[in-house]
């Protein structure tokens, strides 16, 4: 039976994206998990794939357009399915068989002059920009002059990657904002930035959030990570046995692993977690599936291809749901402690610290040692303080001895 694909919800909190291309076209036969489209949001661009298999019949959304989440953007014929059925699976969608010709547009009161952003002075000039809605939206508030952006989509578009590294264009301001205060920059809000702005502050101020905090001795862990690294092409990170052990405590301690569902908590047999990183003008999390099962170098191998394409905005939309707990590691920079805030409905999210030389007491003796300090953040309506203590003991059980990590 001909299917109508609506635009997914690429992101958790996005309400609307765009195509920013299509990598199937009518005509082409797709399976289910074929690469789709590339879909744009305010936070990324993520690749979508095919939920079902069939013959591309139609697209019914043009590179670039803006569309709410929901809305059909194509229709796939079942095999042995013809055009006629077409018709009808528009029809069951609510939508015409055939396109509409757009309504001449109502002759609108000009506005009242105000300073436009380069990229609307170009327009009014009469040159005409490639560039979908979101990317004109993050040009305003970046202050980028998108005449000066060279866009690198089909027929030369103007898509979000291109406006990485873009210079900004000087800009008059607003008549009705209020200058800034003597010494300091007003800086716009970008799409992912407000994101994380609400996202994190329904969390914060919505979610019981409770802490414990641990402090592991890693002499052991990197001493083997060392001779693993000497031994082996595939190098692995504090933050690969890290995850690791994250996911052997989760095993040990399955009360844990798991997520709020309103009226329910969901356990899950197998272990997905959320890596934080950073990209530009925020983070992104992406979830390694089944990290239990994992080998070390799969782990080493699993994060280093989801920063890269996180980065590079060409996370699939898959990668960036589920996940009943988060690592985010600040350990690179130095840092000694810190909490983080969880990701709803996710249980937990482990803060991890830098790996230092401080003392320590072994054998009743004063000694020195690699300590690396760790704070769970755990939801109080999923995991309650005894199961937090149990899961932290077992974490710390197998960093201060990684050897049970290679098992």
């Amino acid at each position: 039976m001909a299917a109508v694909i609506r635009m997914p919800a690429a992101l958790a909190g996005v309400t609307e994206g765009a195509i920013q291309t299509w990598l199937a076209q009518a005509g082409d036969t797709i399976a289910v998990g074929a690469p789709l489209a590339e879909i744009e949001t305010e936070k990324a661009v993520v690749e979508y794939q095919s939920e079902v298999g069939g013959t591309v019949a139609r697209l019914l959304v043009e590179a670039g357009d803006n569309v709410a989440v929901g809305t059909p953007i194509a229709v796939v014929l079942a095999a042995g399915e013809g055009d006629d059925a077409i018709g009808p699976a528009l029809a069951a969608a609510g939508l015409s068989a055939e396109p509409e010709a757009p309504a001449a547009a109502a002759p609108a009161a000009a506005p009242a002059p105000v300073a436009a952003p380069a990229a609307v002075q170009a327009e009014a000039a009469g040159d005409r920009l490639f560039a979908s809605p979101i990317v004109r939206r993050l040009a305003r508030e970046r202050g980028i002059d998108l005449t000066a952006v060279t866009g690198s989509g089909p027929e030369g578009r103007i898509v979000r990657r291109d406006l990485d590294g873009a210079q900004v264009a000087p800009a008059a301001a607003p008549a009705v904002a209020p200058a800034p205060a003597s010494g300091s920059t007003d800086v716009p809000l970008t799409g992912m930035r407000r994101a994380i702005a609400r996202r994190l502050t329904e969390s914060k101020t919505t979610v019981p959030h409770f802490y414990v905090t641990a402090h592991c001795n890693v002499g052991e862990l990197l001493e083997l990570r060392k001779r693993v690294n000497s031994a082996i092409e595939t190098k692995v990170s504090v933050n690969d046995f890290v995850l690791k052990a994250v996911a052997g405590a989760l095993r040990a301690v399955p009360e844990a692993n798991a997520i709020w569902g309103g009226d329910v908590i969901r356990r899950f047999d197998t272990v997905d977690l959320a890596v934080a990183v950073a990209v530009e003008g925020g983070l992104l999390t992406p979830v390694l599936r089944g990290v239990e099962s994992l080998t070390l170098t799969q782990v080493a191998a699993a994060v280093a291809d989801a920063a890269a394409r996180a980065r590079a905005g060409k996370l699939r939309q898959e990668e960036l749901e589920g996940g009943s707990f988060s690592v985010s590691n600040l350990g690179m920079y130095g840092v000694d402690e810190f909490s983080a805030i969880l990701n709803p409905p996710q249980s937990g999210i482990l803060a991890v610290g830098a790996a230092k030389e401080r003392p320590i007491v072994v054998d009743g003796q004063l000694a020195v040692g690699s300590v690396m300090t760790v704070t769970l953040s755990a939801d109080h309506r999923v995991i309650d303080g005894a199961v937090a203590a149990q899961w932290m003991a077992k974490f710390v059980a197998l960093i201060e001895n990684p050897v049970a990590i290679l098992a």
